[in-house]
C-alpha cells in the first residue's frame, strides 16, 4: 500500500479553551498556575500530524477545536473518515492530583475490546518502542490496556494512546511547556506509525528546501504550513487548500518574522516556520518572532514566569537575567550560544 493510501487520525485529550476542568498539574512552583493536560496534547499532535504528512501520509484530525470535544464525537469523525490508524496523545496523572509525587514514564495503550486488538497491541508497541528510543522522553513503562476508553474500544481502526509522562511528576508537569519535549515526542509518535504501516519516515530536513507554496496552491505542503502557522500562534484550518485566511495567517507571520509579507511560503519564511535551529539566533529585547517564543517557552519549562508572546520586553529580559544568574552564565539579558546550551538541557536550576 502506498503511504498516500493510508488516513491517519491523530488526536489530542481534552481542551484549553475553556480549559478542561481537573486536568491539570497541581500548582506549579515559581509559576504559581497549574499547566492544563492539553498545553502539551495539543502541540504533540501538531508535530505527529506534520511528521506524518512529510512522510507522504495522509491525516485527518479528530479534535481540531481547542474547546474540548466529547469523545463520542471524536469516535464517529473517525468512523466517517475511515482513519486507518489512530494515535491519540494524552499525559498521564497518579495519586490525588493535588500534590506531585515520583511516578513518572511514558506509557502507550490499547484496548483489548477493540475491533482489531491485535493490530492495536503492536500499534501501541510500535510508538512505545520508538518514543523511548527517539525521543527525549527516554524514561519508559511499558504498553499496557485501557479497555473502555472510547478512542480506543469504539473505532474502526487499530488504536493506541500515548500518555507521554506525569503531571504530578513536577519534572514531567514543567517539561510539557517546553517546545523540544513536545517536539521530540510528536515525531518520534510519527516514527512509530510509520514503523506500523511500514512506510519510510522522512525527517525534518532542510526547511529551505521545501517546495513554496502559494495562494491557490492545494497540496500536503501547504497543509504542513498550516499546521506551523496554528503552532507559531497563527491558527488556521489545516485543510491543504491556501486560500484567503491562509494568506492572512502567512502575511501576519511575516510580520512578526520577516521577510517581507508577501503571503508567499518560499526558503525564508519555511526556515522561520520550520525553526529548526532556534539556538542559532541571537536574541536581545527588541526581537521578536518564533525564536523569541521558543526561547520564552524554554524560560517557562525552566520554572521563570513570563508572556509566551514572542516579543522581547522587560518580562522576557528579566526572566533570562534570573536564568543565567541561577545557571552560573553572566546576567546579560541576551541569549546567545551559551545561554542556548543551558536551556536546550532537560535539567533546570529550580528543580527541587
Amino acid at each position: 500500500m502506498n503511504a498516500s493510501d493510508i488516513l491517519i487520525g491523530v488526536n489530542d485529550e481534552h481542551g484549553l479553551d475553556p480549559p478542561t476542568g481537573g486536568k491539570r498539574t497541581p500548582v506549579m512552583p515559581y509559576l504559581d498556575r497549574s499547566i492544563y493536560e492539553n498545553e502539551f496534547n495539543r502541540p504533540a499532535k501538531i508535530y505527529c500530524a506534520i511528521a506524518l504528512l512529510r512522510s507522504g501520509l495522509r491525516v485527518y484530525d479528530l479534535h481540531p477545536e481547542v474547546s474540548d470535544v466529547p469523545v463520542q464525537t471524536r469516535v464517529a469523525r473517525a468512523n466517517r473518515a475511515g482513519v486507518k490508524l489512530l494515535a491519540t496523545f494524552a499525559y498521564n496523572a497518579f495519586g490525588s492530583g493535588r500534590t506531585f509525587n515520583a511516578v513518572s514514564g511514558v506509557l502507550t495503550y490499547y484496548s483489548g475490546y477493540s475491533r482489531f486488538p491485535a493490530a492495536s497491541r503492536e500499534l501501541a508497541e510500535d510508538i512505545y518502542a520508538a518514543i523511548v528510543s527517539r525521543s527525549l522522553q527516554t524514561d519508559g513503562k511499558g504498553v499496557s490496556t485501557l479497555d473502555d476508553v472510547g478512542v480506543l474500544r469504539s473505532v474502526n481502526c487499530p488504536s493506541a494512546l500515548i500518555e507521554a509522562g506525569f503531571m504530578t511528576n513536577l519534572r514531567e508537569a514543567r517539561l510539557m511547556l517546553d517546545p523540544d519535549w513536545r517536539k521530540s515526542i510528536g515525531y518520534a509518535a510519527a516514527i512509530g506509525i510509520c514503523d506500523y504501516a511500514d512506510i519510510s519516515y522522512v525527517d525534518e530536513g532542510n526547511p529551505a528546501a521545501y517546495p513554496a507554496v502559494a495562494p491557490g496552491n492545494r497540496n500536503s505542503y501547504v497543509e504542513i504550513a498550516q499546521y506551523y502557522l496554528t503552532l507559531r500562534g497563527f491558527p488556521v484550518k489545516a485543510d491543504g487548500i491556501f486560500g484567503n485566511d491562509t494568506e492572512s495567517a502567512v502575511k501576519a507571520f511575516q510580520n512578526m518574522n520577516g521577510p517581507e509579507p508577501d503571503g508567499i511560503i518560499g526558503r525564508q519564511t519555511w526556515t522561520k516556520l520550520v525553526l529548526p535551529s532556534p539556538s542559532a539566533y541571537i536574541l536581545r529585547t527588541g526581537s521578536t518572532g518564533s525564536a523569541v517564543s521558543y526561547l520564552q517557552l524554554k524560560l517557562l519549562s525552566k520554572l521563570y514566569p513570563l508572556a509566551a508572546d514572542g516579543i522581547f520586553g522587560e518580562e522576557t529580559e528579566n526572566a533570562l537575567k534570573l536564568f543565567q544568574t541561577e545557571s552560573g552564565l553572566e546576567p546579560d539579558g541576551i541569549a546567545g550560544p551559551l545561554t542556548f546550551s543551558a536551556l536546550g538541557t532537560l535539567m533546570s536550576p529550580r528543580d527541587e
